[in-house]
C-alpha cells in the first residue's frame, strides 16, 4: 500500500509547492492580494518594476550570470573527461568529488572571498616580495561591478556537479570501445571524444544543465556574498523589496519574480539556441574530415581549470579555518601572529540556536525525502511500467523553476493558513528541494541492483518483505547513505527557503553567516562559515565509514 503512495505523494509534494507558489507570486504581480487592499487587476505592480533604477541591468547580469557559469563549466567538464578519461588522474578527481560536493554554495563563496580579496590569502603569500604591496591594494576584486567573481564562485562550485553527471552517463556509452575505434581512426582525444562520445552523454545530462543556468540566474546567497550591489543581480533586490516592512513592497517584488522567470527562461532558450549552433559546427567539422590530433596545449589547459578551482575551494577552506582560530594577523602576514579559540568561545552560545534548526531540520526533511525515493523505486520495481511514471519528471521542476519566482507566493501562502515561521513549514521548503536530489542520486544505484539477489531469496520461501528490509535495503546501504548525505548537505546549505518561509524566526547556519557577510569580522565569519562546511563534510563521512564497517568482511555484498 505504502509503495502505491510513494509516486503520488513525492509528484503532490513538488507540484503543488511550486504551483501554487507560482499563483501566489503572479497574483500579486497583477495587483491581486485583497490582504494588503489589492482587489483589482492592473499593471502598477510591472509599471513600478521597470521604474525602479537600473532594472535591467540587474537583470541582464542574471542572465549573463546563468549562460557564463553554465558554458564555462561544461566546457571545462567535458574538456577534462576528454582528456583525461581513464587515466590515473581522472581517478584522483574522481575522488575530490565528495568533498568538493560536500561545500554549501555560501560557504564556497566565503571561501573564495577570503582567497581573493586585496587582503586575502592569495596576495598575502605574494606580498610583499612578489607585489611590492605593504597595504591591501585599492582594488575592487569582490563585488566587482561586472560579477567576475561571482561567476568565479558559481563556476567552481558547478564544475563538480557536472562532473559528477557526466561521470553517471559515461558507462552507458561504452567509453573505452568507443576511444579505442575513434583512435584508430586517427582522431585526438579531445576531437575524437567530442565527435564520438559527447552527443549522447549531454543528452542524458541537459536537465542538470538547466538546472545550472536556473540557480545561476537566480542565486542569492552567492551573489550577496560575491556579486556587485550597484546594482545588485536580480535576485537579491527581489529579497531587498520581499523583506521590506513596507508590506506594498510585496506587489513590486512579485512583478520582480515573474520578471526573473522570464530572464531564466530567456537564458535557457539561449542556450538551446547554442546547443544547435554548436551541433551545426560539430557536424561540419566532422564531415569535414578535421581530426584535431594536437590538443596537448588543450588537455593540460583543461587539467589547470580543474585543479585550479578545486585547489581555490580547498585553500579558501583553510583559508576560513585560519581566521576562525586567528588572534592579531596584520597583513601581510602569511599566518596568524598567534592562534585562539577565543573567537568560537564567544560565537558558541549565539550558534547553538541556528545549529539545533539546521540539524533538525536537514535530517527531518532528508529522512522523508529518502523514505519517498525508496518508496517510488519500489513501487517502479513491482509494475514494469508503472501508470505514472513518467510523471516523476516533475521533481525536476524545483531544479529548474527560479527560487524566488514561487518561493515569493509559498510564503504568502503560509501567511494566509498561519503557519508561517514554523518548523513544519520549514521542513515542509526544504523537502521540496532535497527530494529531487534524493531521487535523481538513488536513480541508478536502484535500477542497478542486481534482482538475481531478490529471486535467489524468493526461491528459498522469503517474502517480499523479508526480501525488501533483509537483502535489498542492507545490500544497498552504501548508496543510500550517501543519498542521505547528498540531501543533508543540500538542505544545510539552501539560504532563500529558510529567509522566506522562517521570516527571521527560524534561522539557520547558512543564513546567519550570509547575514555577517556585510560586516567586515572574518573571524566571526569563518566560525560560521567552518561550521556550514564542518556538518556536509560530517554527513559524508558518516555515508563512507559506516557501510566500511559493515561491509569490512563481506565486500562483495554492497552495491
Amino acid at each position: 500500500m505504502l509503495t502505491h503512495l510513494g509516486p503520488i505523494l513525492a509528484i503532490g509534494l513538488l507540484t503543488v509547492p511550486v504551483v501554487f507558489g507560482l499563483a501566489g507570486t503572479l497574483l500579486p504581480a497583477f495587483g491581486y492580494l485583497p490582504a494588503l487592499g489589492g482587489t483589482s487587476f492592473d499593471l502598477e505592480p510591472f509599471r513600478r518594476l521597470f521604474a525602479e533604477p537600473a532594472i535591467l541591468m540587474s537583470a541582464l547580469m542574471s542572465l549573463a550570470t546563468g549562460l557564463v557559469t553554465a558554458a564555462f563549466s561544461l566546457v571545462t567538464v567535458m574538456l577534462f573527461t576528454a582528456a583525461w578519461g581513464g587515466t590515473r588522474m581522472f581517478a584522483r578527481i574522481q575522488h575530490l568529488l565528495s568533498p568538493l560536493l560536500s561545500v554549501p554554495h555560501a560557504a564556497t563563496a566565503f571561501a573564495l572571498a577570503f582567497l581573493i580579496a586585496p587582503s586575502g590569502l592569495i596576495a598575502r603569500v605574494l606580498s610583499p616580495e612578489l607585489t611590492g604591496w605593504e597595504r591591501p591594494p585599492d582594488l575592487l576584486i569582490v563585488h566587482d561591478p561586472l560579477g567576475l567573481s561571482m561567476m568565479a564562485g558559481l563556476i567552481v562550485k558547478e564544475i563538480p556537479f557536472l562532473l559528477l553527471v557526466t561521470l553517471a552517463a559515461l558507462p552507458q556509452v561504452k567509453p573505452k570501445r568507443m576511444r579505442a575505434l575513434i583512435a584508430s581512426m586517427g582522431y585526438g582525444r579531445i576531437s575524437g571524444f567530442a565527435f564520438g562520445l559527447w552527443p549522447s552523454i549531454y543528452r542524458q545530462i541537459r536537465l542538470p544543465v538547466f538546472a545550472v543556468i536556473a540557480f545561476a540566474t537566480s542565486v542569492v546567497d552567492v551573489a550577496a556574498i560575491l556579486g556587485p550591489t550597484t546594482p545588485a543581480p536580480l535576485a537579491v533586490r527581489l529579497v531587498t523589496w520581499m523583506n521590506d516592512p513596507d508590506l506594498s513592497m510585496r506587489f513590486l517584488a512579485s512583478a520582480g519574480a515573474i520578471l526573473q522567470l522570464g530572464v531564466t527562461a530567456l537564458a535557457i532558450a539561449i542556450w538551446i539556441g547554442v546547443e544547435k549552433l554548436g551541433a551545426l559546427v560539430r557536424e561540419r567539422l566532422a564531415c569535414a574530415g578535421c581530426r584535431f590530433r594536437r590538443d596537448r596545449a588543450l588537455r593540460l589547459g583543461a587539467l589547470a581549470v580543474m585543479l585550479a578551482s578545486a585547489g581555490a575551494i580547498f585553500a579558501g577552506i583553510a583559508a576560513l579555518a585560519l581566521w576562525s582560530v586567528a588572534g592579531l594577523w596584520q597583513y601581510p602576514d602569511v599566518l596568524p601572529a598567534r592562534f585562539e579559540l577565543r573567537n568560537w568561545m564567544r560565537v558558541l552560545p549565539n550558534l547553538m540556536e541556528p545549529l539545533a534548526t539546521t540539524l533538525s531540520v536537514a535530517l527531518v526533511s532528508t529522512i522523508i525525502a529518502v523514505v519517498l525515493a525508496i518508496l517510488c523505486f519500489a513501487r517502479e520495481d513491482q509494475i514494469a511500467r508503472p501508470p505514472g511514471r513518467g510523471a516523476l519528471t516533475v521533481l525536476y521542476l524545483p531544479l529548474l523553476v527560479p527560487q524566488v519566482a514561487f518561493l515569493f507566493g509559498l510564503q504568502l501562502l503560509f501567511i494566509l493558513a498561519g503557519i508561517e515561521a514554523t518548523w513544519t513549514a520549514l521542513v515542509f521548503a526544504h523537502l521540496v528541494f532535497v527530494l529531487p536530489y534524493a531521487w535523481l542520486s538513488l536513480r541508478d544505484p536502484w535500477r542497478a541492483f542486481d534482482r538475481r539477489y531478490d529471486q535467489i531469496a524468493a526461491g528459498l520461501g522469503k517474502g517480499p518483505m523479508r526480501r525488501f528490509f533483509q537483502i535489498r535495503l542492507p545490500m544497498l546501504a552504501r548508496p543510500l547513505l550517501a543519498v542521505a548525505a547528498i540531501g543533508f548537505s543540500v538542505s544545510v546549505g539552501l539560504y532563500l527557503p529558510t529567509v522566506l518561509v522562517g521570516a527571521g524566526r527560524l534561522t539557520t547556519i547558512t543564513t546567519e553567516a550570509v547575514a555577517l557577510a556585510s560586516g567586515g569580522n572574518r573571524r566571526v565569519i569563518g566560525v560560521y562559515a567552518f561550521m556550514q562546511m564542518v556538518l556536509p563534510a560530517a554527513g559524508f563521512a558518516v555515508a563512507t565509514i559506516v557501510p566500511a564497517l559493515i561491509f569490512r568482511r563481506y565486500r562483495d555484498m554492497h552495491v
